[in-house]
């Protein structure tokens, strides 16, 4: 059976702070670690009253420092907000810190409003140079050469995997001709899933780093004892969605019984396409669910995000999940077995 992972936004509940958030990341990873998730990535994104993942690196290293096996890393950076250099040197500690265990999954989008990139330093053209910066970034985890002008310490010599991560056909082109692995942003932005995934696979070109493709699909999660509560739950990433489409992102606001009575249809109409690849109900619900996305999308690994309100509810969503990874892996093997 393919590999479980989680995706991590440390979102920033109403009437919590950032502090509270970044706790209850860590918590989250040690138990994604206890049931046995690949890997535990975290986002960055900029100006965002819900989103306490700003500083990816540093908070990277807060959560790969707290734990001990499972592999910590970035979904993603995006690029384009930093010079290569400096990514190399905060990755490249990081790996020095706790070698084996670091990802450093790449994006070329802003993560953050116009304003928010300009204060960001960044320049609206950067985007188009992505790919050259990702060459330079790699080019820095490489051994340094004798008499090389510009070394990454730490860095040089540590070849931290890189990801590509998109939502779009330029990423998935981009990977394949890289050689790297491909994670695309489903949870948000499914319309070109399909059409990706078939062209990464395609156009894939081996590589140092990898032999053959590797997909990584995301997915919304949250599973629960009633599918009322699940729905419950869901209602804070919808209202959460949808205040962001309004221009008013803000902290994760507490779930409601019925989202029809703070959303126009319209609205909820937008955010459910958006959301589109989402699992949400009872664990055997969940488990269908998530059959057929990984039947439809076959990704060689599925990485669930959820964002709820309530911790604790978090927490039971990815045991239950990790109880659905268990049994359609039973399942797959007792079909090869026949």
């Amino acid at each position: 059976m393919i590999p479980f992972s989680v995706l991590d936004l440390s979102p920033i509940a109403q009437g919590s702070t950032p502090a509270d958030a970044l706790h209850r990341s860590l918590d989250l990873a040690r138990h994604a670690e206890r049931l046995g998730y690949r890997r535990f990535w975290l986002a960055e994104h900029h100006n965002m009253p819900g989103i306490a993942s700003a500083a990816t690196a540093v908070a990277l290293g807060y959560v790969a420092g707290g734990t001990k096996t499972i592999r910590v890393g970035s979904g993603g950076i995006m690029l384009p907000n930093h010079a290569p250099l400096v990514i190399a040197e905060q990755f490249g500690t990081l790996a020095s810190l706790y070698p084996g265990r670091i990802d450093l999954g790449l994006g070329r989008a802003p993560g953050t409003d116009p304003w928010t990139a300009q204060a960001l330093r960044r320049d609206p053209a950067t985007a188009d140079r992505f790919p050259e910066d990702v060459r330079e970034l790699q080019s820095y985890f490489e051994p340094a050469k004798p008499g090389q002008r510009i070394v990454a310490v730490p860095g040089a010599g540590t070849r931290v995997p890189l990801w590509i991560l998109g939502s779009s056909l330029f990423g998935a082109n981009f990977a394949a001709e890289m050689g790297l692995p491909y994670a695309f942003a489903s949870h948000f932005a499914p319309a070109d899933l399909l059409d990706a995934l078939a062209l990464y696979r395609e156009k894939f070109q081996p590589s140092a780093q990898l032999e053959k493709p590797y997909a990584v699909v995301a997915a919304n999660v949250f599973a629960a004892e009633t599918e009322r509560e699940a729905r419950r739950h869901f209602s804070s990433l919808q209202q959460a969605f949808i205040s962001l489409r309004r221009g008013k992102p803000g902290t994760l606001p507490p779930p409601v019984d019925d989202i029809n009575t703070v959303a126009e249809p319209h609205e909820l109409a937008m955010a459910n396409h958006a959301l589109a690849i989402t699992a949400v109900g009872t664990p055997e619900i969940v488990e269908n669910q998530l059959r057929v996305i990984i039947e439809e999308t076959q990704p060689d690994e599925l990485i669930v995000t959820g964002h709820f309100y309530d911790h604790a509810a978090r927490v039971r969503s990815i045991e239950f999940t990790a109880q659905i990874r268990d049994r359609l892996a039973q399942a797959e093997l007792a079909t090869s077995n026949h």
